[in-house]
């Protein structure tokens, strides 16, 4: 009698790996989504904290910024505050949005679309 496997077994075997490959990369795809996500709000929370700082080295006025792919603010000369944040992922399909009050530079919201579920995560002003 010979002692090797059936097509059968193999087949079988290779539809049960096929299997387990398939879920294990939905998980790894769904952490490195998490990981970015977690990502893009410690940026934000920190750059909230730096423009809270210019706000008060930068008579009570908010810095201006600029960029979406990347979103760079500088506060005034000497302070040596500033940031730069740029997407995780950097395709240019999560953008960083910044608004502000234009008039008297007292109010900002910097908004990034998280990627996991799609949901817009701001921060803003705490003044």
């Amino acid at each position: 009698m010979r002692k090797a496997f059936t097509l059968l077994e193999m087949l079988v075997v290779i539809g049960i790996i096929s299997v387990l490959v398939s879920m294990g990369f939905a998980s790894y795809s769904t952490a490195q989504k998490k990981a970015r996500d977690a990502k893009r709000q410690g940026d934000l929370k920190a750059a909230q904290q730096i423009m809270e700082q210019c706000y008060s080295v930068n008579d009570f006025k908010y810095p201006t910024i600029s960029g979406t792919d990347t979103i760079t603010a500088t506060c005034p000369a000497g302070s040596g505050l500033t940031f730069t944040i740029t997407d995780p992922l950097n395709t240019g399909t999560h953008k960083y949005t910044y608004t502000t009050d234009a008039v008297d530079g007292l109010t900002y919201s910097i908004t990034a679309t998280l990627e996991a579920n799609l949901t817009p995560f701001p921060v803003s002003n705490q003044q």
